[in-house]
């Protein structure tokens, strides 16, 4: 007989403790509230905005449709429109030639397209908001979209820099608004599976999550076609740089924003931040981090501020450690799992695998739970998901709480590779410090 088979009395009396345990708990906490920290107030009536009823038609505006804000929001919404009980009904973006295309797509009429997002948000039947522009435009239009009653959806990260985080986070307090973050791994059910058993204490206390996103390419990641009807003519040229500094017109900053600093933050708010959300989720009550360490380097490609490879490593009061690898020169990843004392969570495709650690034998079993669907950047599952809440209330899966939550580790993995500084944060009084306790403040917008 195998190790695994071969146990004794007690061991198995043991294991059937823990296993009654679990289940004890999981009928007590349910298995969809994922996050510990409270709903803060999404079921009550939003002070402004329409309330919505579990049969109401959603009506949706698209600021930045782009491509992103075109083929994973505009399309999806567009051609599953019954099934969501939604309706595409105005856009925004500062490109002609994108707004003409998502007038004919969409349907809709010249009346129906923006140049400025406050004009979008002026109308009363818009319901919710799809934010998909460049990342220093998140937090303006979602902080102007709650303020004005719409529940909001946020491309990944949810905001440029840190600062202007907490301001879409208190907005989003005290509005009572319905946001999701698009960070659509999310979505994939093991992560909250995961969530569960550690709840559960089926891993004993968690030691480390990994996880890595790589990518490779001859020409250099971002490097997307250029459109030649981009002209400063056909462009509000201004306003898309908004608070990022005046500079003269640029093509290649306007469709390759991701390769230079004043528009994002590379890697860390692209790929990354697909690994941080869902282990962050898998953690089973997401926390603010206490410290960031990150290193880039930047020896491949030269025609970008980011970094071309980077590692993050961020602790968390309970003692958990998130290492999150990326590189977009080098395609190879590592296994993504979650490591306990007591076992690891393995992670691949729609299913995980729990596997004791070995002094632990005699307590837990090993199990796989497959088939957990969805899996997968399923975009059709998050936009249900956040229809969901908005007509019914809780929380989305991509919520504010873990959203702020993750925006810290990405924001102080920027300051950190960026300053060549491990940086503490305090959650109370919001400050970033040094290991000396010398106060850093963050990055932010030229004055």
């Amino acid at each position: 007989m195998s190790q695994l088979q071969d146990k004794s009395a007690s061991g198995s009396n043991r294991r059937r403790f823990i296993k009654q345990a679990a289940a004890a708990t999981t009928a007590v906490a349910g298995s969809g509230n994922i996050i510990k920290t409270p709903v803060y107030g999404q079921s009550q009536a939003p002070s402004t905005g329409r309330v919505l009823g579990a049969n109401d038609r959603v009506n949706v505006g698209f600021v930045g449709v782009g491509n992103q804000g075109f083929n994973t929001h505009v399309q999806q919404i567009k051609n599953n429109a019954a099934k969501h009980n939604a309706q595409a009904a105005a856009a925004c973006d500062v490109f002609s030639e994108y707004r003409d295309r998502a007038q004919q797509f969409m349907g809709i009429q010249s009346g129906d397209v923006y140049n400025d997002h406050r004009r979008l948000l002026e109308r009363k039947d818009i319901d919710a908001v799809i934010i998909a522009t460049v990342d220093h435009w998140h937090a303006p239009v979602a902080i102007d979209s709650m303020n004005a009653g719409k529940h909001v959806l946020i491309e990944k990260p949810m905001t440029r820099y840190l600062s202007e985080g907490f301001d879409v986070y208190d907005t989003c307090k005290r509005t009572k608004r319905v946001m999701q973050i698009g960070a659509v791994f999310c979505i994939e059910e093991k992560w909250h599976r995961a969530a569960q058993l550690v709840r559960d204490g089926m891993i004993g206390p968690l030691v480390l999550g990994q996880s890595s996103y790589c990518r490779n390419s001859p020409k250099g990641e971002w490097n997307y076609t250029i459109n030649p009807k981009l002209t400063d003519k056909s462009v509000d040229w201004s306003r898309w740089l908004g608070k990022t500094g005046k500079r003269p017109f640029n093509a290649d900053h306007f469709f390759r924003w991701r390769k230079y600093n004043p528009y994002c933050c590379g890697i860390l708010g692209d790929l990354l931040a697909h690994k941080i959300h869902p282990l962050m989720i898998a953690s089973g009550n997401p926390e603010f981090p206490n410290r960031v360490a990150c290193l880039g380097t930047k020896e491949i490609t030269k025609d970008r501020d980011v970094p071309d490879n980077t590692q993050v490593l961020a602790n968390f009061p309970s003692g958990y450690t998130l290492m999150v690898v990326g590189s977009t020169v080098n395609q190879q990843g590592l296994p993504e799992m979650l490591r306990g004392h007591h076992g690891t969570l393995y992670f691949g495709g729609d299913k995980v695998d729990l596997k004791p650690e070995t002094p632990f034998g005699d307590e837990i079993d090993p199990e796989s739970f497959s088939g957990l669907k969805p899996s997968g950047a399923d975009f059709f599952a998050e936009h249900a998901d956040w229809f969901k809440v908005i007509r019914n209330g809780g929380e989305t899966k991509g919520n504010i709480n873990l959203s702020m939550r993750a925006q810290v580790v990405i924001s102080l993995a920027e300051m950190s590779e960026r300053m060549s500084l491990t940086l503490l944060f305090d959650e109370k009084s919001r400050k970033i410090t040094t290991g000396t306790g010398q106060e850093v403040q963050p990055l932010n917008y030229p004055a």
